[in-house]
């Protein structure tokens, strides 16, 4: 294989890295199972749109195949949690031995599931506030600039500097778990009640019934982060997703897009294991329970 950046995965955010790494003039191969997001590609290649508008198209390499990307160095692995486990696999065939799969996936335990097949010394883990909207196969809009925090490891290096090139905002840490239980705080009380009310991020702020779920969602997850022995990246949960509700008041979150869509959602990975976790300690999660099991019902 080339000395390209594998990225797994060919949905909104996997087509949104693939553009901009493309952009930066980097080689990228994404692999994937989604036929019609595969020949699209294949066809017309990445095609981001932008604030105004304006359609952009990238060239990019792809298959379906992991043996077609054999000996691959750098991995972005940007599927959905409920893929993780095939998508280890698939990497267990194809990663260098020097390699290193990064995980900015949503949800906890993507990390776990990959090293099962890798090794942790060949995953990496992160975050990215970074939104994008998939408007048809290989066909996304971006959601506005967001940051991406990485871990630091020991290989990551190559693609630090690729992400830094195609000038992402990247910033380093020590301990990226603080961060990802943030992430996961913002999207329990966001994600599944957009999801049922089929509403944009913003217009739960509008509702007050549904700003109260919100914030007691919100709380939950918070408590069982505290139990965790989690510092989140900030005091007051509730805040912080108001925040981002308002900040991305015209977004349709992801769970809200696979619920339209009829395709299983990421669920299980943020309020079941709020709730899993949770019950280790002993700790009540209603509104996350709940929602848990309204949202697998809104697919099955």
């Amino acid at each position: 294989m080339k000395d390209e950046i594998l990225i797994v995965g060919t949905g909104a955010l996997a087509t949104l890295f693939a553009a901009r790494l493309s952009e930066a003039c980097l080689a990228v191969v994404m692999l994937g199972t989604w036929k019609h997001g595969l020949e699209a590609l294949r066809q017309r290649g990445a095609r981001l749109v932008d604030a105004k508008g304006r359609e952009r198209v990238y060239a990019v390499r792809v298959t379906d195949d992991p043996l077609q990307v054999a000996g691959a160095k750098q991995a972005l692995v940007l599927v959905k949690s409920w893929q993780t486990e095939r998508v280890a696999r698939q990497l267990k065939e194809c990663l260098s031995a020097e390699g290193v799969a990064l995980t900015l996936q949503n949800g906890l335990g993507n990390r776990e599931k990959l090293a099962h097949e890798l090794g942790f010394d060949r995953v990496a883990q992160g975050t990215t506030t970074s939104g994008a909207t998939l408007l048809g196969p290989g066909l996304v809009r971006a959601g506005g600039e967001g940051i991406l925090s990485i871990e630091r490891h020991r290989a990551i290096g190559r693609l630090e500097d690729a992400l830094r090139t195609a000038g992402f905002n990247l910033q380093m840490v020590e301990d990226a778990c603080s961060l990802i239980w943030g992430k996961l705080v913002v999207n329990a009380a966001i994600n599944p009640l957009t999801a049922l009310l089929r509403i944009p991020n913003g217009e739960l702020l509008a509702r007050t019934n549904a700003r109260d779920v919100m914030a007691s969602l919100a709380w939950e997850a918070a408590n069982v982060a505290g139990a965790e022995e989690i510092r989140l990246p900030f005091e007051d949960p509730v805040n912080a997703v108001e925040q981002v509700a308002r900040r991305t008041a015209s977004n349709h979150s992801s769970m809200l897009q696979d619920v339209r869509r009829g395709a299983p959602t990421e669920i299980d990975a943020i309020c079941g294991e709020i709730t899993r976790h949770a019950e280790k300690h002993g700790i009540s999660t209603p509104y996350n329970k709940a929602c848990w099991q309204l949202v697998r019902a809104a697919v099955n």
